[in-house]
């Protein structure tokens, strides 16, 4: 057996018919003239595709572009095709609109319509529109009207608890209903002139281009892991921040992630002060090190996650995460939820914002070190659209490493996002309560067959100073959202819980 899907031509048409008449049980009746199928593949030729099987098309969907800001997408099925003129159909809309589909009832086992539907939804990513939407009828909504209504019919279908041969059909097919509409087929006594307003979404779609997929796909990540050593010079520590932003962008890496206090090495002059004024003392140098490394950012075409520095702001102590993006742009990120430690040598507090930051790669999120064993910043970020997730953390100790490494790994699987850390190694004799430093970063991904089996898409060598680089998809997440083993972050019970800001 040879099967094709193509696009449908004017020679088809004898062909068309026979298939058309069978599959509704007619005989001499055309349901769509000659005149009809030419005027459709003369305005939309791609939207028009068939199945061949052995040289004879068996299969057929038809489909029109209309433009959800010019006309009311809840017409009846009529008003749309405007009774066969097709007036509708704007090659400038945003909406696929299918207006027929049919399989010749002996070839119905092989699934054809599933590939007449995979074709159409190529084409409305192709043609970057927003989505596929289409009437369908509920044939046998007729047996159950005295018991329930159209609502409660549908609802049980979706549960699988009724069959529908249509809207079985289109609810496996990842179309959801979007309206119960009345008078949509006049005479149709089966659905009771009932139907439901289906439509999938296009998770590709980008509003401001007329192309496809207009985003990067492949973000590369640079991950620094940062040596503690002592430096003689503010210059002296800018080489060194430079040369592994020189080295990575090499690399084409579109993010560079430093780690938490990576510049704690300033604070050895301070080392006769008490931990909490030296810790002020480094945070005077905090704007100029963002400044000089937002020139690095801009030089060298990278966006930068600066690590964490203290801030020292309205005589408050802040653990502050700079992210430098290549345009020049700077946004910032306060650590929230502050460490025992961090409050009793520091005296630092945390901050009150919990937002994504819009980059040129995508929405990303930044967390410092503990935040991220916080689950309800990660979902909240996750609500907002993140897609990477950065997290630089600092921990003397492996045990406090694996509770930064677990939680990280645990966020990237719930929010279904990548997770990137980061962190020191080595050892800073001269700066007190920065003694030690235990490090292994990595990048972590949600747990799908998309992704690698042990949801470790890199990690680098514990304990060594290395810089690790790897490529996370972003339209492997899009596809999770929708078609994933499971859907986390659709699955969620909302009836009976929530997570939000209350501020």
């Amino acid at each position: 057996m040879d099967i094709k899907v193509r696009e449908l031509t004017k020679k088809d048409y004898t062909d068309l018919k026979k298939s058309m008449q069978e599959a509704y049980d007619l005989e001499d009746v055309d349901v769509w003239t000659r005149k009809n199928i030419v005027d459709l593949i003369d305005i939309f030729p791609e939207g028009q595709l068939c199945v061949e099987v052995n040289n004879s098309v068996v299969a057929c969907a038809l489909s029109i572009i209309v433009n959800s800001k010019k006309i009311n997408i809840y017409d009846s099925y009529y008003k749309i095709i405007d009774d066969g003129k097709f007036t509708k159909h704007d090659v400038d809309g945003d909406i696929l609109y299918g207006i027929e589909v049919f399989v010749h009832p002996k070839y119905r086992e092989l699934r054809l319509g599933r590939r007449l539907y995979d074709a159409r939804k190529e084409l409305c990513e192709e043609m970057n529109l927003k989505s596929i939407v289409a009437g369908g009828r509920i044939p046998n909504y007729h047996k159950y009207a005295e018991k329930m209504s159209t609502r409660q019919y549908i609802e049980k279908v979706r549960r699988k608890e009724i069959y529908d041969p249509t809207l079985t059909f289109q609810l496996a097919n990842d179309f959801h209903v979007k309206k119960i509409l009345k008078n949509y087929l006049p005479n149709d006594e089966e659905s009771l002139e009932f139907a439901t307003l289906l439509e999938w979404n296009n998770i590709y779609y980008d509003a401001d281009s007329r192309s496809i997929s207009p985003a990067k796909q492949t973000i590369r990540l640079g991950l620094i892991q940062w040596q503690m050593r002592s430096f003689d010079t503010m210059q002296a520590f800018y080489d060194q921040v430079e040369f592994f932003v020189d080295s990575v962008s090499d690399y084409g890496t579109d993010f560079i992630l430093f780690p938490e206090f990576f510049n704690t090495p300033l604070m050895s002059p301070f080392n006769d002060l008490p931990e909490r004024e030296a810790m002020i003392k480094l945070a005077g140098n905090t704007k100029e090190i963002i400044s000089k490394i937002q020139t690095f950012a801009v030089s060298y075409n990278v966006n930068i996650i600066a690590g964490s520095m203290p801030l020292w702001e309205n005589e408050k102590l802040y653990n502050v995460s700079y992210l430098c993006h290549r345009s020049g742009k700077l946004d910032s990120y306060k650590k929230v939820h502050i460490t025992p430690n961090e409050m009793r040598y520091y005296g630092m507090v945390g901050g009150n914002e919990v937002k994504v930051f819009d980059t040129d790669c995508g929405k990303v999120g930044l967390l410092i070190c503990y935040d991220v064993e916080f689950p309800e910043l990660s979902r909240i970020l996750a609500d907002q659209g993140m897609q990477i997730l950065f997290v630089p953390f600092m921990t003397d100790t492996q045990n406090g490493y694996m509770r930064v490494r677990y939680c990280a790994q645990a966020r990237a699987i719930e929010n279904e996002c990548y997770v990137a850390i980061a962190g020191s190694v080595g050892n800073l004799p001269r700066v007190n309560n920065m003694d030690i430093q235990y490090s292994q970063s990595a990048v972590f991904t949600p747990s799908d067959f998309a992704f690698p089996n042990n949801a470790i898409k890199a990690e680098a060598t514990p304990n060594t100073e290395m810089v690790l680089i790897a490529d996370v998809d972003l339209y492997a997440l899009r596809d999770l959202h929708e078609y994933g083993t499971v859907k986390t972050m659709k699955d969620r019970r909302k009836d009976l819980y929530d997570v939000k800001l209350l501020k």
